[in-house]
C-alpha cells in the first residue's frame, strides 16, 4: 500500500512512524528542506521537497499510484486545495487535517465528498471527546470505547495504597471472584508488559483494563480509584480545545475558563453563555484562590505550551484539585508528566494519527486506538466468516505471546475474553497488541 503524506510536521513524522511499522510504502511531502533532512537520517521512508499545492510536485510524489493520501500540514486552505488535487491525480483515497467545524455537518461533508475528499480530521475536537470521556470516567488516566460503548477500556494509575498492591494477577483474580474485566497490558518504567498470571502489579504502574459496564465498579474499587461527579472545572487556555470542552459542559457544570490574551477572552464570552471566562494566564496563585480551585473537581490545561500546561497541573494539585488533565504536544515530556502524578495526559497527534490509522488498515478492522508512551495498539476487528479465530476456544489457539484478546460483542452485547469461549463470525474482539505481533495478529483474521 502506497501512502504519501503532505505535511512533514510532528503529526506528520508520528503518523509516517506508525505506517512504515506497518510495512507501508511512505513518501513524505514538505517544503522545509531541514525537516526532510531530519527524517531522512532518522527514518528509512521516501521524502519529497515541494509544495503539497503544485501539481509538478505532487506528481513527482508519484500521487498517480497512491492508495492513500494524507494532508496533514498546519494550514487548513493547503490540506484543502492538495486534498482536491490529489484525488484527481489519481489517489485513490484522500483524508484531510481540518481547523473548522463548520465542515464536518452533514451536508457539508457529502460537499467535501464531491470534491473528492474522503475523509476530514478535525484533532481539536477528537482530543476534546477524550477529555469529556475522563470528565465522565474521573477514576480512569485514560480511555477508549468500542461497538458503541459495549466494551471500554482503561488506563488506571497503581497508587501505593491501591489493594491490588504487590498482587499478582491470579491473587487479584481470585480476590475478584467471577470477573467482568481482563488486564491487557501493564506499563512500567516506559516498557509494556502482556501480563501473564504471575505478573505483580507495582506503585506507579499503568494498568490497561478491558471491562464491560457491569464490571466498572468492581475494577475501580480493587484498584483503589473513585468515581465522583464532576460539578466544576477549570480549564486553563481558550484553545480550540478549551472553548469546545467548555461549550460542551457549561449547560451541565460550572466553568470558569482562563485566558490570558484579552481578544480572545472577549470572543469567548460572546461564544459560551454559561461559562465564566476570566483574562489571566491561569497560574496566578492569588487568582486561583479567589475564583475558588480549592473546591473544584477538575482542572484542565490545554494552552499551546506543554510546559505550562505541566506546571499548571501541579499547581492545581498543590491545592487539592481530585483529578487533573494536560495537553501535552512534546512527546519527551510525556513519561514525565505521568510520573509526575498528572492523572490524564492528552495529546492531538496521537489521538488524530490513531484515527488516521484505522482508515488504512484491512477491512476487519473497524478501530485502532494508539497509546501514549508505548508502541502498543488496541485493535477492534470484525470476525469474517472462516477466520481461523472461530476454529478453537481462546485457550486452544496458540495466540501470539505479544497479544491478548481482551473481550467481544456478540448480539450487542460485551462479554470478557475468557479461555473457555470460542469467537463466532460476527463478533466483534477487541485485543492489545504489541507491534511485532500484529502481523501475525492478523493472520487469525
Amino acid at each position: 500500500m502506497k501512502v504519501i503524506i503532505a505535511g512533514a510536521g510532528e503529526s506528520g513524522t508520528h503518523l509516517a512512524g506508525l505506517l512504515y511499522r506497518a510495512k507501508k510504502d511512505i513518501v513524505i511531502l514538505d517544503n522545509n528542506k531541514k525537516r526532510l533532512e531530519y527524517l531522512d537520517a532518522h527514518f528509512d521512508f521516501l521524502t519529497q521537497e515541494g509544495s503539497a499545492t503544485s501539481i509538478k510536485d505532487l506528481k513527482k510524489t508519484g500521487i498517480e499510484n497512491a492508495d492513500l493520501f494524507i494532508a496533514i500540514t498546519h494550514e487548513e486552505e493547503i490540506n484543502i486545495t492538495s486534498g482536491i488535487l490529489a484525488k484527481k491525480l489519481g489517489a485513490k483515497k484522500v483524508i484531510v487535517r481540518i481547523d473548522n467545524k463548520e465542515y464536518l455537518e452533514k451536508d457539508n461533508e457529502k460537499f467535501f465528498n464531491e470534491l473528492g475528499i474522503d475523509s476530514l480530521i478535525y484533532p481539536e475536537i477528537l482530543a476534546s471527546d477524550e477529555i469529556i470521556r475522563l470528565l465522565n470516567r474521573t477514576g480512569a488516566s485514560k480511555t477508549f470505547t468500542f461497538a458503541n460503548g459495549k466494551l471500554q477500556l482503561f488506563a488506571i494509575k497503581i497508587d501505593k495504597d491501591a489493594p491490588i498492591i504487590f498482587k499478582t494477577l491470579q491473587e487479584v483474580t481470585k480476590l475478584a471472584g467471577d470477573m467482568d474485566f481482563r488486564a491487557v497490558a501493564i506499563t512500567r518504567d516506559d516498557e509494556t508488559i502482556i501480563p501473564k498470571g504471575f505478573n505483580a502489579f507495582h506503585e506507579g504502574d499503568l494498568f490497561y483494563v478491558i471491562s464491560n459496564t457491569k464490571g466498572i465498579e468492581k475494577l475501580m474499587i480493587l484498584s483503589g480509584k473513585k468515581h465522583f461527579k464532576v460539578e466544576s472545572i477549570m480549564i486553563m487556555g481558550g484553545s480550540r480545545i478549551g472553548f469546545k470542552t467548555a461549550l460542551r459542559c457549561e449547560k451541565k457544570i460550572d466553568v470558569k475558563i482562563f485566558e490570558k490574551d484579552r481578544d480572545k477572552c472577549e470572543i469567548l464570552s460572546e461564544k459560551l453563555e454559561h461559562s465564566l471566562v476570566i483574562h489571566s494566564d491561569g497560574r496566578d496563585s492569588e487568582l486561583l484562590k479567589e475564583e475558588g480551585i480549592e473546591g473544584t473537581d477538575v482542572f484542565i490545561a490545554v494552552t499551546g505550551n506543554s510546559e505550562t500546561n505541566i506546571l499548571a497541573c501541579l499547581l492545581a494539585k498543590k491545592f487539592g484539585v481530585s483529578k487533573t488533565i494536560a495537553e501535552i504536544e512534546n512527546m519527551d515530556y510525556l513519561p514525565l508528566a505521568e510520573k509526575m502524578g498528572i492523572e490524564s495526559v492528552i495529546n492531538k497527534k496521537i489521538i488524530a494519527s490513531g484515527h488516521i490509522y484505522s482508515h488504512i488498515m484491512s477491512e476487519q478492522i473497524s478501530s485502532v486506538q494508539c497509546l501514549l508512551g508505548s508502541d502498543a495498539e488496541i485493535l477492534e476487528y470484525t470476525v469474517p466468516k472462516g477466520a481461523k479465530i472461530t476454529k478453537k476456544e481462546i485457550k486452544d489457539l496458540k495466540f501470539p505471546k505479544k497479544a491478548i484478546i481482551g473481550g467481544i460483542v456478540r448480539n450487542n452485547e460485551g462479554f470478557i475474553a475468557k479461555g473457555d469461549l470460542q469467537i463466532k463470525e460476527g463478533d466483534k474482539v477487541v485485543l492489545f497488541a504489541l507491534p511485532e505481533a500484529i502481523d501475525k495478529v492478523s493472520k487469525y483474521f
